[in-house]
């Protein structure tokens, strides 16, 4: 009985050994944190946190801040801040909020209009100005950031005008708005119009103008959306919603041109689908967009003589509606945020042949936004 006793004992402590073993290493397992913007239209109360570890598995940190529809986020240069818009339509306006960037939280520091109805993108630029993409606005707003991450109020808001040939491009929806990486320029593109739109700060009177091009004209019913730039800076790919292509856009003697387009479907595919986000590898030799009803992510090689682009293949996002997806910063991993089954999906990306491999799946609330 007492060898028994013992034994028992001894079997205890080493399993309590081993538990606490395991706590050790998962306190030491690299993580990289993210935000997630979600749609509060159902379940969802705002932004989330979650984490990625070394290996791609997804953990759940919890609710960062309670807000409205933050359907699109970004950092300021020096990581302190957040901001998000709220794609709302009060009185014609939606706002923009900026939260400080605390360890378990974010904390308000204001929130302001930006100029138009349904604002669904913003980007920051170097000097802190802040441009925002109204959709059905049909605008961009101009505002700027102090150090301390507070938002100005609305500087300028830029009207855009015009119409495509499409049932969704009976007037201006501007979809996203990009800070050129090279030059002090900003891109709009217009789904709604058809177009991208060329503009620069001019900063004595914090407001935006347009430059000499003014406009680049995309192919008829195309709906730009979303675009990304190749780390060499010289071209510009521009992902077309409505006619599921995406676009090689160069610049020879100051004017843009399209010098390529190519389909993110399938060639036998004739189902229902609208293409949502694009992304580049850091490295520039593969090319990832994503298909909201396809449900994939189709994977393209990039020649590095010309830009052009070359199919590798297509990805399932085990998921419906993938409206938007992300690298890690080391490029290791592509998550991607399927906005009508609830859900994120990581994929470990070959670096060698762009493919991606699925990891691991987490549910997040009608997630619309991953930013790292």
């Amino acid at each position: 009985m007492k060898k028994i006793f013992v034994l028992l004992a001894i079997i205890f402590l080493l399993g309590c050994k081993t538990k606490s073993s395991k706590k050790i290493d998962k306190k030491n397992t690299d993580f990289m944190t993210f935000y997630v913007g979600t749609y509060t239209k159902k379940d969802s109360k705002g932004i989330y946190k979650y984490q990625i570890s070394s290996d791609g598995k997804l953990s759940n940190v919890g609710l960062m801040a309670e807000v409205i529809n933050p359907t699109f986020l970004t950092k300021s240069k020096d990581k302190k801040t957040l901001f998000a818009v709220g794609e709302t339509d009060k009185n014609g306006t939606g706002f923009i909020s900026a939260f400080k960037i605390e360890k378990d939280s974010l904390q308000l520091i204001n929130k302001t209009e930006t100029g138009g109805a349904n604002p669904c993108f913003v980007a920051i630029n170097n000097d802190n100005y802040i441009v925002v993409a109204n959709y059905s606005g049909g605008n961009v707003g101009l505002l700027k950031a102090e150090a301390s991450g507070e938002l100005s109020p609305l500087l300028h808001v830029q009207q855009h005008a015009g119409k495509g040939t499409t049932e969704r491009q009976k007037s201006p929806h501007p979809h996203s708005a990009w800070f050129h990486p090279n030059k002090e320029e900003i891109i709009a593109v217009d789904l709604g119009t058809n177009e991208l739109w060329f503009s620069k700060i001019y900063s004595v009177k914090n407001e935006l103008v347009f430059t000499a091009q003014k406009k680049l004209k995309m192919a008829e019913g195309a709906g730009p959306r979303h675009l990304t730039f190749h780390p060499n800076n010289k071209w510009i790919y521009v992902l077309n919603e409505l006619k599921n292509t995406v676009s090689l856009v160069k610049e020879k003697n100051n004017v843009y041109a399209v010098d390529f387009s190519t389909n993110t479907l399938p060639s036998d595919f004739k189902a229902f689908s609208k293409a949502a986000d694009i992304h580049i590898s850091n490295d520039g030799k593969f090319l990832y967009a994503s298909n909201r009803g396809h449900e994939s992510i189709v994977i393209y090689e990039v020649n590095p003589e010309n830009g052009r682009l070359k199919t590798v293949g297509y990805q399932s996002v085990l998921g419906a509606h993938p409206r938007n997806f992300a690298l890690t910063p080391d490029n290791q991993f592509l998550l991607v945020a399927n906005q009508d089954t609830d859900n994120i999906v990581s994929f470990k990306r070959d670096a060698k042949t762009g493919k991606l491999i699925l990891v691991d799946e987490i549910s997040a609330p009608t997630p619309v936004c991953i930013l790292f």
